[in-house]
């Protein structure tokens, strides 16, 4: 029998090519976004990453772009309020959306947020996929699945993306995929294949990169 969200394989050929020629070029970041009409123009592909505070979602795009400190994370809790813009190559949006989850942040702050997000999965047409980041020495947590039941109304194909995959043994990893494929069972937006990653070892960028070259 085939399993459920499987995990996904290694780009071979053409694909892994066109991931890397993507993000061999400078990714340059274009704006930080706090309302709608503060949008770039919808002229391109684009697709969003969306995680818990801490999951590790700022040095995944940075293993993905191959740079330093591209997108960079806040432990202050409703500091980085904002939707940020990043270009890959001449065809691309990458966009990064602030950490959720801080449970101290300011009410006003955190409602405020959830609108704008809101607003922005249902409203922009170029957006191709989101991608979920899980941490993998915790998996899905209540906080993830409002998320992913969001992305779900929104009709917002999500793919998740398994992060820090190095911090944890192989046969708790496995523990932790079942338990990620329980939840996504659930969910009628989820993408059928996971992506498990580690940023500190390479695992699974060149996979990430490929999937989001040849997004249609």
């Amino acid at each position: 029998m085939q399993l459920r969200f499987p995990v996904a394989e290694e780009p071979e050929g053409p694909s892994l090519e066109a991931g890397r020629l993507l993000f061999a070029g400078e990714t340059v970041f274009v704006k930080g976004v706090v309302a709608m009409d503060g949008l770039p123009p919808a002229d391109r592909m684009e697709v969003c990453f969306a995680g818990r505070s801490n999951v590790g979602k700022s040095t995944l795009i940075n293993a993905l772009t191959g740079t330093k400190a591209l997108a960079r994370a806040s432990n202050t809790p409703g500091r980085t309020q904002e939707i940020n813009y990043f270009t890959a190559g001449d065809t691309h949006y990458l966009v990064d959306l602030p950490g959720y989850g801080y449970a101290n942040a300011p009410l006003p702050v955190v409602e405020k947020w959830q609108r704008l997000l809101k607003q922005y999965l249902g409203g922009r047409q170029t957006l191709r996929r989101a991608f979920v980041l899980i941490d993998a020495r915790h998996g899905v947590k209540k906080v993830d699945d409002e998320i992913l039941s969001l992305l779900d109304s929104a009709a917002v194909a999500f793919q998740v993306v398994l992060t820090k995959a190095d911090k944890v043994k192989e046969k708790d990893r496995e523990k932790v995929l079942d338990q990620v494929r329980d939840a996504l069972s659930r969910h009628p937006a989820a993408y059928p294949e996971i992506v498990v990653t580690s940023s500190e070892k390479g695992w699974g960028i060149p996979t990430l990169r490929a999937i989001i070259a040849t997004l249609e």
